[in-house]
């Protein structure tokens, strides 16, 4: 049995689209296990075979929908991960079978995105067995990307569970032929199909910052608050939270404060730049065609050869 697991958040849209892909291009028997997030559509619900306004984070997410298949699959049934806005443009069987007949795991790879080394779970597929050995989390763990720059993202923690066991895993490259954006519309391994701004306005990504991060190292996404390198809003939260807090403040919590400062300010300054990529003639452009590659691939099954247009001939995989 094939298992699907996905994410749709706030938005039906990607639904019917990502569920005529999947019948298209898995010639064999699946089921779908998805969260819905702010979708109140009972009609849609029913279309999954498992669906639940999961709570948490994007990786939390996943893992708990992965716990679910796992409690009623066997240890050799396939398991996909699916971003809500990726889906197979070409058939998955039996090419995937093929991957995992050489490797325990396949997944997206970025390495468009700076570099980006971890498992990627727009698509990701292994076996249930092999989910729970390895204890697969999709939370993040930092790397230094390309430009020498510690990022955190999904998928990191996996990457190293998978290093420490020494374990290899198929990556799935981008193998756009047209690339009207380093990261959006991308095609993996001619058969997977990413969107990439799905589920929210146009926004820029890492790649986008790439000069910014080679001028200045202190730039970029790990600005993101954390509870441990948080900002003035979240100490703001916290406080708010536990009003009682305050009175256990000591003086080395200065730093504290100084750091979320320095955060702040940073964020601003990043959030006036991406302000201005929006708003500039390439966010407009990079927006309108986001909205007609939707309205296309709802239409038009060979849509992806716009931006891979390479004849196969083959089911085998490349090697990576």
């Amino acid at each position: 049995m094939i298992n699907v697991v996905t994410v749709h958040w706030k938005s039906s849209k990607w639904i019917e689209p990502q569920l005529d892909y999947l019948d298209r291009n898995i010639d064999e028997s699946y089921r779908v296990f998805a969260s819905l997030n702010g979708i109140d559509d009972e009609g849609l619900w029913s279309r999954f075979h498992f669906a639940a306004d999961v709570p948490g984070r994007h990786p939390e997410k996943l893992n708990l929908l992965a716990e679910e298949v796992a409690r009623g699959s066997h240890p050799d049934d396939i398991l996909i991960f699916l971003d809500g806005d990726a889906i197979p443009v070409r058939p998955l069987v039996p090419w995937m079978y093929g991957v995992l007949e050489r490797y325990p795991l396949m997944a997206v790879r970025r390495d468009e995105n700076l570099g980006d080394q971890q498992p990627h779970p727009s698509f990701c597929a292994t076996t249930v067995g092999f989910w729970q050995e390895v204890r697969g989390d999709w939370d993040g763990a930092p790397w230094t990307n390309a430009v020498g720059k510690e990022v955190t993202d999904t998928g990191g923690k996996l990457m190293y569970a998978l290093r420490d066991r020494g374990v290899g895993w198929f990556p799935l490259l981008r193998t756009n032929t047209k690339n009207p954006h380093p990261l959006w519309f991308g095609v993996y391994d001619h058969r997977l199909y990413h969107h990439g701004a799905g589920f929210q306005v146009i926004r820029a990504e890492r790649v986008d910052w790439e000069e910014r991060y080679r001028k200045d190292p202190s730039l970029g996404r790990s600005l993101r608050p954390t509870r441990e390198s948080p900002n003035l809003g979240l100490l703001r939260r916290r406080a708010s939270d536990d009003p009682g807090a305050l009175l256990g403040l000591r003086p080395r919590h200065l730093r504290v404060l100084l750091n979320a400062t320095t955060k702040t300010l940073r964020l601003r300054r990043e959030h006036r730049f991406y302000v201005r990529r929006l708003r500039s003639d390439q966010g407009r452009v990079l927006e309108q065609m986001n909205q007609e590659v939707f309205a296309q691939l709802c239409r038009d099954p060979e849509f992806f050869l716009e931006f891979d247009s390479t004849e196969l001939d083959s089911t085998e995989p490349h090697d990576p």
